[in-house]
């Protein structure tokens, strides 16, 4: 009897302490678990419900990342003004299309001197007039590679006593701003003054063969408003310098009369030479592929 009490002694001992033991084993190692005080056991989960709860590990400052599945590295911070308006000017630019030939015509005025930097007897100064405005008109043709574009053009000026053509090789520069597109060209060629008035000078000029010949450099802006892809109006400004040469002709082919006549025969039988400047201001008309 004394030996059946001492084991039911010890065993009860045993159970008391080893029981908080066994809880202690059970939770260690589980996300979210800690060790209960003596005594006291961890309180039943709700069938079905996830014990674990988030970790808070974190290493030299950097932390895991969020759960949700939202990406660290985006942000939402919204796009400057700046922004936005290069965006829009890019999608108006982008609905017009690429543009690969171009072809124009232009009318308006221009405004030349024949001798304002060297003159040099290119013609009868007494007889015709050096400096003179008068009407323009000119058409181009060319290609376009995204913002330049190459070509030539061809001009035709008609003054009271002379008529002025240019045959120009183009290069130009070309900004786009949606509908409005400025613009920057240089060019350059060949240049020639003829066609002199029978009425003002007399027709002898062209009939003794006076050949007024050289070549111009020009440069200039304009500025065109597409009103579709394909139309667009504008206006333009250049500047330009001419330098000419004119042969000497055979006096005797200019049926000389008369001492201003004589004079003139003279003039025109030596070389002549002169370096002008002209500007011209014209409206614009485009085609555009």
């Amino acid at each position: 009897m004394f030996d059946v009490m001492k084991v039911a002694s010890v065993s009860s001992f045993l159970v008391a302490w080893c029981a908080p033991a066994l809880v202690f084993a059970q939770s260690y190692g589980q996300p979210g678990s800690s060790p209960q005080p003596y005594g006291q056991t961890a309180p039943a989960q709700p069938y079905g419900q996830n014990t674990q709860t988030p970790s808070n590990l974190q290493s030299g400052g950097l932390a895991p990342p969020d759960s949700t599945g939202s990406d660290p590295f985006a942000t939402s911070t919204p796009p400057t003004s700046t922004e936005q308006e290069l965006q829009r000017a890019d999608r108006e630019d982008a609905g017009r299309g690429l543009e690969f030939v171009w072809l124009n015509a232009e009318v308006g005025g221009m405004h030349l001197g024949l001798q304002t930097f060297k003159a040099n007897d290119l013609v009868d100064a007494d007889a015709v007039g050096t400096t003179q405005t008068g009407p323009l008109f000119g058409a181009g043709l060319g290609v376009r590679l995204v913002f330049v574009t190459l070509g030539a053009r061809f001009r035709l000026a008609s003054f009271a006593d002379w008529q002025l053509w240019t045959l120009n090789g183009e290069l130009g520069l070309r900004i786009p701003l949606g509908a409005i597109e400025p613009y920057f060209t240089l060019g350059g060629g060949y240049a020639s003054i003829g066609s002199f008035d029978s009425d003002n000078v007399g027709g002898d000029l062209n009939d003794a063969g006076v050949d007024i010949t050289g070549f111009n450099v020009r440069g200039g802006f304009g500025l065109d408003f597409y009103l579709s892809d394909l139309f667009s109006i504008g206006a333009n400004f250049t500047g330009e310098v001419l330098a000419l040469t004119r042969p000497g002709v055979d006096p005797s082919r200019l049926n000389a009369s008369g001492s201003s006549a004589e004079a003139s025969a003279e003039v025109y039988a030596a070389d002549g030479s002169s370096v002008g400047l002209g500007a011209t201001l014209t409206a614009v008309a485009g085609l555009h592929f």
